[in-house]
């Protein structure tokens, strides 16, 4: 399980899409996952099911890999489905059985949470397997720059979630060294219940939070003894500059929103 957590990887490959500016992939990403909750028919999520395969093809991602990472939200998407099915009132009903009643309203919200949320993790999963963490630093700190006029510390910001983002496969594989080293001094981490599953994660927990603190401070160290204090001032080795594809890349995202309204309006 633990190798399948794919967020804030970045995966290497020479294509139109991680050529685009890191803003425009930002942007596009918002707007695509806000798509996805303004809608409510099935030839809404046909369109934006063609334009995300539309943009992973572009992106020459693996499907499999892309989909591996699907694998840690299963209990959290069962969880969703289940909930949305029987406790949705309204329309016919499918299923009354005991104290199961399946409505169409039920059977159709839990499908559309489903999709919604496949959609979400697949679509910020794009964003960070073409984008490098410190093209997502510079377009973060670019979309809030604005907020500097209030006194936000927009650089901090931008660095602590790019922090942040790039050490999740740091600490997955971290975690799954441990585990391992655990596993061969006689550690049972599979079988028993809930609660004993739970206690045998003790041995595991301790060690990574020394482990995510140790590396922290020699990430400060580190970043200390260059002088490193941001801010302004501070040139970037690789400015952010729109170029044509940048803004064909806008142009299609707003067709394929626009494409979202006409198909809500005339099928809604």
């Amino acid at each position: 399980m633990i190798r399948d957590i794919t967020i804030g990887q970045y995966y290497p490959a020479q294509s139109c899409i991680h050529r685009l500016d890191p803003r425009v992939k930002i942007v596009c990403t918002i707007l695509f996952l806000v798509s996805l909750f303004v809608q409510n028919s099935i030839w809404g999520y046909a369109l934006a099911t063609l334009f995300l395969a539309a943009v992973i093809r572009a992106s020459r991602v693996p499907l499999k890999f892309i989909v591996k990472g699907l694998k840690a939200i299963v209990m959290l998407l069962l969880f969703t489905v289940v909930m949305n099915l029987f406790l949705t009132k309204g329309g016919r009903v499918l299923v009354d059985f005991w104290i199961f009643r399946i409505t169409e309203n039920g059977l159709r919200t839990s499908v559309f949470m489903a999709i919604r949320l496949v959609y979400l993790i697949m679509g910020s999963s794009i964003m960070t397997f073409t984008t490098t963490p410190n093209g997502l630093t510079d377009g973060i700190e670019s979309l809030l720059r604005p907020l500097n006029r209030w006194k936000v510390p927009v650089h901090e910001v931008a660095m602590m979630m790019s922090i942040a983002l790039r050490f999740i496969p740091i600490l997955l594989e971290e975690t799954d060294k441990i585990m391992k080293a655990q596993i061969a001094r006689g550690a049972d981490l599979e079988s028993g219940n809930l609660i004993q599953k739970t206690k045998a994660m003790v041995p595991i927990l301790v060690p990574l939070f020394v482990s995510a603190f140790r590396r922290a401070n020699e990430l400060a160290m580190a970043m200390e003894a260059r002088c490193y204090h941001g801010g302004e001032g501070r040139t970037k080795m690789k400015p952010l500059i729109y170029r044509a594809g940048d803004y064909a890349a806008y142009g299609i995202t707003l067709l394929y929103l626009a494409g979202i309204v006409v198909v809500g309006r005339f099928t809604g």
